[in-house]
């Protein structure tokens, strides 16, 4: 920043940069004169391969020290050699908070529509395929009577296993229990991503777009 008298001449720089220039010239023992860049720019190259504004004041030697909010840039470093940056800014946009609200159904968020409608078209297919194999080749219980299995049974026990609960019925045919293991593996991977997309979902805030 500039302070200007009353004839409009500067007459004092102020600011951290200013601030900085001077804690140098303190302890390095310099004297030291500002001067603001003749076309007022902050330094671009030209089509003949010139700079200029402040980087072509550098490069042209007419000045050793060049103080602004100059952005970095490959170019830039091809010519000059850049300080430790000791100040970081940046441009956004301020909008109105976002009011916060309840949503009834947010444990469904970690997944879409699409993949909840896939998941419970599997419970069906699988309860009926368990139903399936077990009216083909019905267990035997220890006296060596058959039982029977509804359908109702077969889709509960399914689902139960799918939501880690146990279940009711006993499924002790072969071809039922390759089947149950290859479900319970699937329930696993998929109750696994759930639980942690649910968890993400949770503690991550989410700015809602409220520009139209």
């Amino acid at each position: 920043m500039v302070s200007e008298n009353v004839l409009g001449k500067p007459k004092k720089y102020q600011g951290f940069s200013i601030d900085v220039l001077e804690a140098l010239a303190t302890y390095l023992g310099f004297k030291y004169e500002i001067y603001v860049a003749p076309d007022h720019k902050y330094g671009s190259p030209q089509d003949d391969g010139s700079w200029n504004g402040l980087i072509g004041e550098l490069v042209f030697k007419r000045a050793d020290i060049g103080i602004s909010a100059l952005t970095i840039t490959p170019d830039r470093e091809n010519v000059v050699d850049f300080t430790t940056r000791y100040m970081d800014y940046s441009v956004g946009v301020l909008l109105r908070k976002a009011e916060k609200t309840v949503d009834m159904f947010a444990c469904l968020a970690p997944f879409d529509l699409s993949l909840w409608a896939c998941i419970a078209g599997t419970v069906l297919l699988v309860g009926l395929l368990v139903y399936l194999l077990n009216w083909l080749n019905p267990p035997r219980l220890q006296m060596g009577s058959m039982t029977s299995t509804t359908l109702y049974n077969s889709m509960w026990f399914v689902y139960g296993s799918f939501v880690q609960q146990g279940g009711e019925v006993p499924y002790t045919t072969l071809a039922t229990r390759l089947m149950m293991g290859a479900w319970w593996l699937f329930a696993l991977i998929v109750i696994s991503s759930y639980t942690a997309n649910l968890a993400a979902f949770l503690t991550i805030t989410r700015i809602e777009n409220s520009i139209q």
